[in-house]
């Protein structure tokens, strides 16, 4: 069952209003972000004491012209030319962060794979599967959804592939 807190209670992010109107079981880890710390998905993984391999980080890249979403465990990187092929394109790039951000309606750092403004193609790499549960963004610095892999393929209707590099 899902742990709620009154941030949730009272609405909570586009991601938990999804994961709740979904009826998937996730757990919300809320900690305190520190600005200064120089990554994101690290900061995430140290703050819950979770193994970095089973926390994810959701960037925004472009394929062949059109956004798509990677999502990656923060202990690697995003194979480009991986994720191109997940996806039947030809060549792939970051997103400019400010159009990842108004396309998705979640700041740098804060993207969710889930509640997104627009539903982009989703890729989740396969690495995932080893795990019971992951953690993602659930839409704010700070906060972290965890839940089962194959909830978070389905809702957000990812391919999975082997688009993460250690």
């Amino acid at each position: 069952m899902a742990k709620k807190s009154k941030k949730q209670q009272s609405g909570g992010t586009p991601a938990t209003v999804a994961l709740t109107a979904a009826g998937v079981e996730f757990t919300v880890h809320a900690y305190e972000h520190d600005p200064a710390h120089p990554s994101y998905g690290e900061e995430a993984a140290e703050a819950m004491g979770v193994s970095p391999d089973r926390v994810f980080k959701t960037l925004v890249a472009d394929v062949d012209g059109a956004l798509t979403v990677a999502v990656v465990p923060v202990a690697g990187s995003l194979d480009l030319k991986a994720l191109a092929a997940a996806v039947g394109g030809k060549r792939a790039a970051m997103a400019d962060p400010a159009l990842a951000e108004r396309t998705t309606g979640y700041v740098r750092g804060g993207i969710s794979p889930l509640g997104q403004r627009k539903r982009l193609p989703t890729v989740l790499d396969d690495s995932a599967r080893a795990h019971a549960t992951i953690c993602v963004s659930a839409g704010r610095r700070g906060l972290e959804v965890e839940l089962a892999p194959a909830d978070l393929a389905g809702l957000t209707e990812a391919v999975l592939a082997p688009i993460g590099r250690t």
